[in-house]
């Protein structure tokens, strides 16, 4: 039978990549006055941010951290510090300005870290892609 938890996984992914995408279209448009440059930095983050997200899902499923509080800080920090490092290299390279990619990853810093505990906070209130007896404790 296959792991039901890898839909789950991949909602998320989804989720979280549309919300991420909007913060980082709109803080690149900010930082580099152009809305242009702040798409094209959104939709290569949309590529990068969807493998490394799956992938930070799966480590994370297979952790037994129960406590939901302790597990949600600590997987933004762990995702942050991930996708911070993918933004200012995708920054960097597209407005081939190291400082620009510096100041829109450290935005993404606060403003991510935010919708990013809101977001699991969310998905930890269904149930959906998980085994029934797999329902982690609140």
């Amino acid at each position: 039978m296959a792991d039901k938890s890898r839909k789950r996984h991949i909602a998320k992914a989804i989720t979280w990549r549309f919300i991420g995408t909007l913060d980082t279209i709109l803080l690149s448009w900010i930082i580099s006055g152009n809305l242009y440059l702040g798409f094209k930095i959104g939709i290569f983050e949309v590529i990068t941010k969807m493998v490394l997200y799956y992938i930070h899902e799966r480590i994370w499923y297979r952790l037994n951290i129960h406590n939901s509080n302790r597990r949600h800080i600590l997987k933004t920090f762990s995702w942050r510090l991930i996708g911070s490092l993918d933004t200012f290299i995708l920054a960097w390279l597209i407005l081939s300005n190291p400082v620009a990619g510096m100041k829109i990853s450290i935005a993404e810093v606060v403003t991510k870290m935010i919708l990013y505990y809101g977001h699991e906070r969310i998905w930890y209130l269904f149930d959906f892609g998980l085994e029934k007896n797999s329902r982690r404790k609140k």
